[in-house]
Parts: structure tokens; C-alpha cells; sequence
């Protein structure tokens, strides 16, 4: 009994340390040096650890949504809209803010943001280092607990499409860089657009606290331009002339070789699609702000307009003394003396 009782508990712990743990452990020398350096891959087994952290990601999402997003909502009294949009933009602030603080830690650990022939250098990288394979099962586990939280937090009916939207564009070019072996573009790429996404969620929860803070906005705004240009460069270095130029190209998932040029056309043109299509977005957002903007100020110039003609009557008015009309100057105009009949 105590034998089958102990091979069942390890049979068990067995099972739960490739939910925990990350997998596909390779231990491996550099430069033929005696020091050993533990590398990772990728593998089906990946599944079940992503499924976990999705599962985190879940308990994350609803202590802060109960802890803080609802008792900041409380204070502020907002309508059903914005309500919805306080939430949204509070839970994606922590993420964006987590998420570039921790890739900016990588990314200072290594020498491809220095050396960008790297980003295309000994392809396939098809081993990474325990942060970097971390990284991105949690990105990709934090983007599928998103399409469960379409459900639970009651989303409302007008939002669900704009949410669907970008949140399986997040989980298709994340997954792709992660199965394609390209995790350092996808990294150095991800991390920019997260600041740029912080920057824009952290403005708006101080739009909502209060409507007059609205320079964040253009901050945001000039980040968003300088960071789309950033990608489709770095893109159209790697796909267009790095990896075309190396030395082992061909297609080989054994190898996790995948450098062909219908592959690096693809993941090029999704590239530019995605970045064409957050552009329009954007031109988009931008113009309906500046029509917004000058509606206000008609308004704004009509009701003063009102107002200067309501006290010039009041002014006029006021003139009137004992059935005479006295000039703007103070003096009284002459009355026509009555001839004699």
C-alpha cells in the first residue's frame, strides 16, 4: 500500500512539474569553454505549461479588477462606457507595464539591441535562455486568458469585435516568432509597442480621473508614429535582407530551420498588414479627436457670442433713464422742442 501510494504521488508530481516547470531543457558549452549553459526549446509540452499560467493570469486579472480597478471606479462615479473603457485600460496598464519592465531586463542582457545583425545571425535560434522562453509563455498565455475574459468580465456586445481583433493579432505574431525561431525581433519589436500601448491606457485612465489631461495623448501619439517606423524597418532588414543572406537557408522543422522565402515573405507582409491597419486606426482616432475638438469650439464661440449680445440689451436697457436714451458717452441726446400751433 505504501509503495503504490508513493508511485502514484510521483506519478502525480511527475505530471504537475511539466504544468509548472518549463520544458525542453538542453545543457550545452559556449565557445568551447568548460562552462555549461542551460538552453531551451520548444515543444508540445509547451501547451500544458501555457495552460497553467493562463490559468494564473486568470487569478491575477480578477485581484486586481476587485482590489483596485473597482475601488477606483467607485470613487469616480463613471458612466457604463467609460466604466468598461477604466477597466480595460487598467488591466492592460499593469500587463504593458510588467511585460516592458521585465523584456527591457532581457533586452539589456543582451547584444542584439547593440548589434542588430544578430536579430538574423546563426539562425534558426532555435534555443533560448530560460527568461526568454519564460517571456513568452506567459505573453502567450496572458493573451488567451484575454479571450476567456471576454465572457467573464460582460463585455459589453459593441466592444467584442475591437477586443477579438487585437487580441488574436497579439497571439498570432507572438506565437509565430515563438514557433519561427525569431524570438529576438519579436522581442525587441514587442517591447517598443508596449510603451507605446502604456503610454496611451495610462493616459486615458488620467482622461477619466479627469478630462482636462489630455497631454499624454500627444506624447502617445509622436511614440506611436516613431515606433510603427521602427518595426517596418527592423522588419524589412531581417526578412528582406538578413535572413536572405545567411548561410544555411532552407526548411526544416527537425532543425526549427524555416528560412525560405515564402515563409519570410509571409511573416513581411503580416507585418506591414498589421502595421498599415494600426496606421489607419489610428489616422482614424486622430481626426475624430480634431472634429471633436472643433465642435467644441463653435460651441464654445456661440455661447459666448450669446452672452456678449445678452448684456449688450442688458446695457441698453439700463441706458433707458426717465423716458430719455442716454449715448454710450453719458450725455443725453437733445429733445426736439414741440412747435406752437
Amino acid at each position: 500500500m505504501i509503495c503504490s501510494g508513493l508511485h502514484s504521488t510521483m506519478v502525480t508530481a511527475k505530471y504537475v512539474i511539466i504544468f509548472i516547470t518549463v520544458q525542453y531543457n538542453v545543457t550545452c558549452t559556449i565557445d568551447d569553454k568548460s562552462e555549461r549553459v542551460n538552453f531551451y526549446e520548444y515543444g508540445p509540452k509547451d501547451i500544458a505549461t501555457i495552460f497553467f499560467y493562463m490559468l494564473i493570469a486568470i487569478i491575477l486579472h480578477a485581484v486586481i479588477q476587485d482590489y483596485i480597478l473597482d475601488k477606483i471606479n467607485r470613487r469616480l462615479h463613471l458612466s457604463k462606457t467609460k466604466h468598461s473603457k477604466f477597466n480595460e485600460s487598467g488591466q492592460l496598464a499593469f500587463f504593458y507595464l510588467f511585460s516592458f519592465v521585465w523584456g527591457a531586463s532581457i533586452l539589456n542582457a543582451e547584444e542584439f539591441v547593440v548589434n542588430p545583425t544578430l536579430l538574423w545571425k546563426d539562425y534558426p535560434h532555435s534555443r533560448m535562455l530560460f527568461q526568454v522562453k519564460f517571456f513568452y509563455i506567459c505573453q502567450i498565455a496572458y493573451w488567451l486568458h484575454a479571450l476567456s475574459e471576454l465572457y467573464f468580465q460582460k463585455i459589453r456586445k459593441e466592444d467584442i469585435p475591437r477586443q477579438l481583433c487585437y487580441i488574436c493579432l497579439y497571439i498570432a505574431h507572438i506565437s509565430g516568432a515563438y514557433i519561427l525561431n525569431l524570438q529576438h525581433l519579436g522581442l525587441i519589436l514587442m517591447i517598443p509597442h508596449y510603451l507605446v500601448e502604456l503610454m496611451f491606457h495610462a493616459s486615458r485612465l488620467f482622461y477619466f480621473s479627469d478630462e482636462n489631461k489630455q497631454k499624454g495623448f500627444t506624447i502617445w501619439a509622436l511614440l506611436f508614429v516613431m515606433v510603427r517606423l521602427l518595426t517596418l524597418t527592423l522588419s524589412v532588414l531581417t526578412f528582406g535582407f538578413g535572413l536572405a543572406r545567411v548561410e544555411n537557408p532552407g526548411f526544416s522543422i527537425a532543425d526549427g530551420n524555416f528560412n525560405v522565402l515564402s515563409v519570410r515573405i509571409s511573416c513581411l507582409g503580416a507585418v506591414c498588414l498589421t502595421q498599415a491597419w494600426m496606421m489607419w486606426k489610428f489616422i482614424n482616432f486622430q481626426l475624430k479627436k480634431w472634429r471633436e475638438h472643433i465642435k467644441k469650439q463653435i460651441l464654445k464661440k456661440k455661447i459666448s457670442n450669446t452672452k456678449n449680445k445678452l448684456t449688450k440689451k442688458g446695457l441698453n436697457r439700463a441706458n433707458v433713464v426717465n423716458g430719455a436714451a442716454k449715448l454710450e458717452d453719458g450725455a443725453s441726446p437733445r429733445i426736439r422742442k414741440s412747435k406752437p400751433v
